[in-house]
């Protein structure tokens, strides 16, 4: 795997992580960023790169900071 797509994939992880750790299901997010389930299933999977937009509104929504998804310390593997 890359560097790159570690990261991502790194990130999918993250959002996963946080979007679970708000009692979120991935319907109930996506409801709330108005985009698919499948959307967002795939950027948890890093099969699909988010935008930055997307990003921001992401940590808006789990009430967290954008640098907490970019958190990607030896506890996020």
């Amino acid at each position: 795997m890359t560097d790159r797509a570690t990261k991502l994939k790194l990130l999918g992880k993250n959002i996963s992580k946080h979007r679970k750790q708000k009692g979120y299901t991935q319907n109930s997010l996506c409801d709330l960023l108005n985009i698919s389930r499948e959307h967002l299933a795939k950027i948890e999977t890093a099969k699909r790169n988010p935008s930055l937009d997307l990003i921001f509104e992401i940590a808006e929504k789990l009430d967290i900071k954008e640098s907490d998804l970019f958190n990607f310390g030896s506890g996020t593997k």
